[in-house]
């Protein structure tokens, strides 16, 4: 995986280079290198993220249950 990859696979998955480095426990400098292409991804991360990314683009968010969510709550 490519520092472009990895910026597709975070936006695909909505998260930000500050959420994958508390998800992953490492620190936000690790995931900005990797974002630079300062520094390697470790193929695990790369394969991880390109199965979430997958998953996100293949299962779209729901729809209308944030206003059915609303409506409970009137």
């Amino acid at each position: 995986m490519n520092a472009d990859q990895l910026r597709t696979c975070l936006e695909a998955i909505g998260w930000s280079q500050r959420h994958l480095a508390l998800t992953l426990n490492t620190h936000p400098t690790t995931v900005r290198r990797w974002a630079q292409d300062k520094q390697p991804i470790p193929s695990s991360v790369g394969l991880w993220l390109d199965t979430l990314a997958a998953f996100h683009n293949e299962h779209a968010q729901p729809q209308g249950w944030q206003a059915a969510h609303e409506k409970e709550h009137d």
